[in-house]
Protein backbone atom coordinates (compact mmCIF):
# COMPACT_ATOMS: atom_id res chain seq x y z
CA UNK A 1 0.00 0.00 0.00
CA UNK A 2 1.44 3.34 -0.97
CA UNK A 3 -1.25 5.83 0.54
CA UNK A 4 -1.08 9.37 -1.10
CA UNK A 5 0.10 12.69 0.73
CA UNK A 6 -4.01 13.65 0.46
CA UNK A 7 -4.25 10.46 2.58
CA UNK A 8 -1.45 11.27 4.69
CA UNK A 9 -2.20 15.13 5.06
CA UNK A 10 -3.93 14.87 8.86
CA UNK A 11 -1.37 13.32 10.19
CA UNK A 12 1.56 14.80 8.36
CA UNK A 13 -0.21 18.11 9.76
CA UNK A 14 -0.60 16.87 13.16
CA UNK A 15 3.09 15.67 13.72
CA UNK A 16 4.30 19.25 12.48
CA UNK A 17 1.67 20.92 15.16
CA UNK A 18 2.73 18.70 18.05
CA UNK A 19 6.49 19.41 16.85
CA UNK A 20 6.21 23.06 16.60
CA UNK A 21 4.23 23.66 19.83
CA UNK A 22 6.45 21.43 21.28
CA UNK A 23 9.64 23.18 20.24
CA UNK A 24 8.02 26.30 21.75
CA UNK A 25 7.03 24.72 25.13
CA UNK A 26 9.89 23.10 25.74
CA UNK A 27 11.63 26.46 25.74
CA UNK A 28 9.82 27.18 29.16
CA UNK A 29 10.43 25.63 31.95
CA UNK A 30 8.31 24.60 34.97
CA UNK A 31 10.71 24.33 37.63
CA UNK A 32 14.71 22.50 37.95
CA UNK A 33 13.37 19.53 36.34
CA UNK A 34 10.74 20.04 33.68
CA UNK A 35 9.59 22.07 30.49
CA UNK A 36 6.21 22.13 29.66
CA UNK A 37 7.26 20.47 26.36
CA UNK A 38 7.05 17.08 27.86
CA UNK A 39 3.39 16.80 28.25
CA UNK A 40 3.28 17.82 24.04
CA UNK A 41 5.74 15.75 22.74
CA UNK A 42 4.53 12.07 23.42
CA UNK A 43 1.50 12.76 20.73
CA UNK A 44 4.28 12.58 17.94
CA UNK A 45 4.39 9.11 19.35
CA UNK A 46 0.62 7.97 18.98
CA UNK A 47 0.45 9.87 15.34
CA UNK A 48 3.06 7.90 14.09
CA UNK A 49 1.63 4.42 15.59
CA UNK A 50 -1.83 4.90 14.51
CA UNK A 51 -0.69 5.62 11.34
CA UNK A 52 1.73 2.36 11.18
CA UNK A 53 -1.19 0.25 12.37
CA UNK A 54 -3.39 1.65 9.80
CA UNK A 55 -1.18 2.01 6.84
CA UNK A 56 2.16 0.38 7.66
CA UNK A 57 5.40 1.53 8.40
CA UNK A 58 6.30 2.72 4.92
CA UNK A 59 3.90 5.08 5.76
CA UNK A 60 4.92 6.20 9.34
CA UNK A 61 7.81 6.59 8.02
CA UNK A 62 6.60 9.23 5.30
CA UNK A 63 4.29 10.85 8.14
CA UNK A 64 7.32 11.31 9.71
CA UNK A 65 10.13 12.30 7.54
CA UNK A 66 7.34 15.11 6.00
CA UNK A 67 6.54 15.81 9.48
CA UNK A 68 10.19 16.33 10.48
CA UNK A 69 10.77 19.03 7.38
CA UNK A 70 7.86 20.90 7.69
CA UNK A 71 8.51 21.12 11.68
CA UNK A 72 12.00 21.92 11.41
CA UNK A 73 10.98 24.76 8.68
CA UNK A 74 8.56 26.46 10.96
CA UNK A 75 10.24 25.74 13.94
CA UNK A 76 13.71 27.55 12.57
CA UNK A 77 11.42 30.63 12.82
CA UNK A 78 9.34 30.32 16.38
CA UNK A 79 12.16 28.86 17.49
CA UNK A 80 16.25 29.41 18.66
CA UNK A 81 18.35 27.33 15.94
CA UNK A 82 19.82 25.28 18.13
CA UNK A 83 16.73 23.83 19.81
CA UNK A 84 15.15 23.53 15.82
CA UNK A 85 17.60 21.43 14.69
CA UNK A 86 18.19 19.47 17.97
CA UNK A 87 15.02 18.92 18.16
CA UNK A 88 14.83 17.67 14.76
CA UNK A 89 17.84 15.21 14.87
CA UNK A 90 16.11 13.80 17.79
CA UNK A 91 12.87 13.31 16.26
CA UNK A 92 13.95 11.62 12.90
CA UNK A 93 15.83 9.31 15.02
CA UNK A 94 13.69 8.24 17.50
CA UNK A 95 10.81 7.86 15.19
CA UNK A 96 13.33 5.38 13.61
CA UNK A 97 13.42 3.44 16.37
CA UNK A 98 9.73 4.23 17.37
CA UNK A 99 8.95 2.30 13.85
CA UNK A 100 10.63 -0.21 14.36
CA UNK A 101 9.63 -1.19 17.86
CA UNK A 102 6.24 -0.93 16.68
CA UNK A 103 6.61 -4.07 14.15
CA UNK A 104 8.30 -5.96 15.95
CA UNK A 105 5.77 -6.26 18.23
CA UNK A 106 2.92 -5.31 15.92
CA UNK A 107 1.46 -9.14 16.52
CA UNK A 108 1.47 -8.56 20.39
CA UNK A 109 -1.30 -7.51 22.46
CA UNK A 110 -2.68 -4.34 21.40
CA UNK A 111 -0.79 -1.87 23.86
CA UNK A 112 2.28 -3.24 23.98
CA UNK A 113 3.55 -2.19 20.39
CA UNK A 114 2.23 1.42 21.50
CA UNK A 115 3.94 1.68 24.76
CA UNK A 116 7.17 -0.08 24.16
CA UNK A 117 7.72 1.87 20.75
CA UNK A 118 6.91 5.19 22.73
CA UNK A 119 9.11 4.56 25.80
CA UNK A 120 12.28 2.93 23.64
CA UNK A 121 11.71 6.44 21.38
CA UNK A 122 11.22 8.39 24.19
CA UNK A 123 14.04 7.35 25.83
CA UNK A 124 15.94 8.19 22.63
CA UNK A 125 14.42 11.28 22.06
CA UNK A 126 14.70 12.97 25.05
CA UNK A 127 18.86 11.72 25.54
CA UNK A 128 19.51 13.47 22.03
CA UNK A 129 17.35 16.27 22.15
CA UNK A 130 18.71 17.38 25.59
CA UNK A 131 22.15 16.86 25.00
CA UNK A 132 22.05 18.60 21.88
CA UNK A 133 19.95 21.84 22.29
CA UNK A 134 21.34 22.25 26.12
CA UNK A 135 24.73 20.51 27.00
CA UNK A 136 26.95 23.40 27.55
CA UNK A 137 24.49 26.43 28.64
CA UNK A 138 24.04 27.10 32.22
CA UNK A 139 20.46 25.19 32.09
CA UNK A 140 20.99 21.86 34.37
CA UNK A 141 20.07 19.56 31.50
CA UNK A 142 20.48 16.25 33.02
CA UNK A 143 17.62 17.00 35.18
CA UNK A 144 15.48 18.44 32.62
CA UNK A 145 16.38 14.70 30.93
CA UNK A 146 15.18 12.63 33.68
CA UNK A 147 11.79 14.96 34.52
CA UNK A 148 11.37 15.19 30.88
CA UNK A 149 11.73 11.21 30.69
CA UNK A 150 9.20 10.52 33.73
CA UNK A 151 6.70 13.01 32.37
CA UNK A 152 6.48 10.99 28.67
CA UNK A 153 6.99 7.61 30.29
CA UNK A 154 3.71 8.58 32.29
CA UNK A 155 2.43 10.11 28.98
CA UNK A 156 2.78 7.06 27.22
CA UNK A 157 0.31 4.87 29.53
CA UNK A 158 -2.00 7.73 28.76
CA UNK A 159 -2.04 7.91 25.29
CA UNK A 160 -2.58 4.22 24.85
CA UNK A 161 -6.42 5.26 25.88
CA UNK A 162 -6.63 7.15 22.76
CA UNK A 163 -4.90 4.75 20.85
CA UNK A 164 -7.14 2.05 21.70
CA UNK A 165 -10.50 4.14 20.88
CA UNK A 166 -9.29 4.78 17.63
CA UNK A 167 -8.51 1.42 16.98
CA UNK A 168 -11.66 0.48 15.49
CA UNK A 169 -11.61 3.29 13.32
CA UNK A 170 -8.34 2.87 11.36
CA UNK A 171 -10.08 0.32 8.84
CA UNK A 172 -12.21 2.87 7.14
CA UNK A 173 -8.72 5.03 7.29
CA UNK A 174 -6.70 1.98 5.74
CA UNK A 175 -9.62 1.39 3.45
CA UNK A 176 -9.38 4.99 1.81
CA UNK A 177 -5.56 4.73 1.36
CA UNK A 178 -5.81 1.97 -1.23
CA UNK A 179 -6.43 2.96 -4.25
CA UNK A 180 -9.59 1.08 -6.23
CA UNK A 181 -8.41 -1.26 -8.25
CA UNK A 182 -7.99 -0.01 -12.04
CA UNK A 183 -11.38 -1.25 -14.43
CA UNK A 184 -10.54 -3.79 -16.69
CA UNK A 185 -9.80 -2.65 -20.46
CA UNK A 186 -12.77 -1.73 -22.38
CA UNK A 187 -12.88 -4.65 -25.05
CA UNK A 188 -12.80 -3.65 -28.76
Amino acid sequence: MNPTLKTLALPIFAMAAVIVLSNVLVQHAINDWLTWGAFTFPLVFLVTDLTNRALGPAAARRVAWVGFAVAVTVSLALAPWRIALASGAAFIIAQGMDIYVFNRLRQASWWKAPLLGSLAASVVDTGVFFFLAFAGSEMNWLMLTGGDLAVKAAMAVLLLAPYRALLPHLDRWAALATPAPAPPPAAS
